[in-house]
């Protein structure tokens, strides 16, 4: 693999983390913090803009996964993915743990 397929797994992983909460929240009818919020990403969206935000964020991350799959002949492609999707998930974790609060 080229060093730029590492850098395109690792964000395909973090972008698909990315989608999980607001695919979630948006058919569970519940409003959640988007980039389209006001102030951005603290804010409410509706659950229909989540819905397409996640939808959006999952068409990115499999572009990106299609640029460096990962194969059995680059097991640091699955490290490198598996680290995009748990950065994101604790970089979310802590930006929306007070999101109920504000």
């Amino acid at each position: 693999m080229q060093w730029y397929q590492y850098i395109a797994v690792f964000f395909s992983g973090a972008v698909f983390a990315n989608a999980v909460p607001h695919f979630v929240h948006g058919i569970s009818g519940n409003k959640f913090p988007s980039p389209f919020a006001k102030p951005p990403g603290k804010g409410l969206s509706s659950p229909l803009v989540n819905v397409l935000w996640a939808l959006f964020n999952i068409v990115v991350a499999y572009l990106l996964f299609v640029v460096a799959p990962i194969d059995r002949d680059h097991p640091v492609s699955l490290i490198v993915f598996l680290a995009g999707i748990a950065l994101m998930g604790i970089q979310g974790s802590l930006h929306f743990q007070h999101k109920d609060k504000e």
